[in-house]
């Protein structure tokens, strides 16, 4: 394995790397934005549902 070689490995492992934890990072933003975007969907659907109760 020549040093260039060597150097192409530790260039993809890097950026493997820090596409994994990029993602471990992003993932619960991600997860917190759809959960807090159905919990008002929902919240919407009853509220909707309530007015049209009463009337």
């Amino acid at each position: 394995m020549e040093f260039s070689q060597y150097l192409g490995f530790l260039a993809f492992l890097t950026i493997i790397s820090i596409g994994f934890w990029l993602m471990m990072f992003l993932v619960p933003f991600v997860m917190y934005w759809v959960t807090g975007g159905a919990i008002e969907l929902i919240k919407e659907k009853r509220t909707e549902k309530k007015l049209a109760n009463k009337e």
